[in-house]
């Protein structure tokens, strides 16, 4: 008699399709979050010529989604997710998010998101936001996501390949406005940089709060420098 083995095979948990239109509506650029105001330092970096192509572009951003504010948001999003409910464990969180901005202007995006976000989602119904809001005041944008697409049925996974995308969509959309890019280098950008954004959802699933922090230490200075720069555009 021949032994058959079974084996199981351990697939990720889906996002329901009720659930799945939520997340598209509240990550997409048209919900009202404002966050073509914001170009998390790029401005400054194409000002003095560090960004000015495509390749410029792709090296920068992947920087700061592996080592900046990308892996950190991630990170939020995942343990707002998972504390969906628990107000006062969010209130924490909230308070963590905002000690981790490097700059003025940087808690500011993140913050006038996360606000703009949680007004936008009154539609939804989202009790846990407004309770943490009267608690917690200010809404850090990952952490308001996160608790949102937990509360929701929205797979942590999925809740956080759609931020990171997003925010590589929208500095990519703010370059192609600044250098000034074509939309199609724009999208050969958003393209290459789909390797890092998968491999930080992967890396981000076991991360602890302790794991908060980064090296992307010219976006960080890009951020301060922006407070001051002569001509802007954007807000950050």
């Amino acid at each position: 008699m021949t032994n058959i083995s079974t084996r199981i095979i351990r697939t990720p948990a889906m996002t329901e399709p009720a659930a799945l239109l939520r997340l598209l509506a509240w990550i997409s650029p048209a919900f009202p979050t404002g966050g073509y105001a914001w170009s998390h330092g790029v401005e400054w970096a194409v000002d003095t010529g560090e960004i000015r192509d495509g390749a410029t572009l792709r090296v920068w951003l992947e920087d700061v989604l592996r080592h900046g504010g990308g892996r950190n948001d991630a990170i939020l999003l995942r343990h707002a997710h998972r504390a969906a409910g628990d107000v006062a464990a969010l209130t924490d969180l909230v308070e963590l998010a905002l000690a981790t901005q490097p700059s003025r202007e940087r808690r500011a995006e993140t913050v006038g998101q996360g606000n703009a976000f949680m007004a936008a989602a009154a539609s939804w119904q989202p009790e846990i936001l407004r309770q943490l809001a009267a608690l917690a005041g200010d809404l850090p944008y990952p952490v308001a996501v996160g608790a949102l697409a937990g509360s929701q049925g929205i797979a942590e996974d999925d809740a956080v390949l759609a931020l990171i995308q997003a925010f590589a969509a929208n500095l990519i959309s703010a370059a192609v406005r600044l250098v000034p890019l074509g939309q199609s280098a724009g999208l050969a950008v958003l393209a290459g940089l789909e390797a890092a954004i998968t491999e930080i959802a992967a890396t981000t699933r076991e991360a602890a709060l302790d794991d908060l922090g980064g090296c992307a230490f010219r976006s960080d200075i890009a951020a301060m420098r922006h407070e001051t720069q002569y001509s802007r555009i954007f807000r950050s």
